[in-house]
């Protein structure tokens, strides 16, 4: 990927914490990312940050994370371009499937 580090790996799983703050606060986001390489990432976004990222994550994209730049990378939002280098959107499985 133009631009990304070495270390650039295909997120495999995200979740998400939040922790309720004081009444009328937005709390505190947290995300937990995985990517393919085994490695986990913590990064605490915003409220708005976050509310972009669930609707990349829920689309038909491939999630890239370079560690080393903290970036998040949407491949694919028009085209196929990153389908030669092999990666193909993770398969989303639900507990006890």
């Amino acid at each position: 990927m133009p631009g990304a580090s070495e270390q650039t790996s295909q997120v495999k799983v995200l979740n998400l914490n939040w922790t309720a703050g004081e009444d009328g606060e937005d709390g505190r986001f947290e995300v937990m990312i995985v990517t393919a390489d085994g490695e986990k990432r913590i990064v605490a976004p915003s409220p708005a940050a976050v509310t972009a990222l669930l609707a990349l994550a829920r689309s038909d994209v491939i999630l890239l994370w370079d560690p080393e730049n903290r970036t998040l990378i949407a491949a694919n939002v028009v085209g196929t371009w990153i389908a030669p280098t092999g990666l193909t959107r993770v398969e989303l499985t639900t507990p006890g499937s």
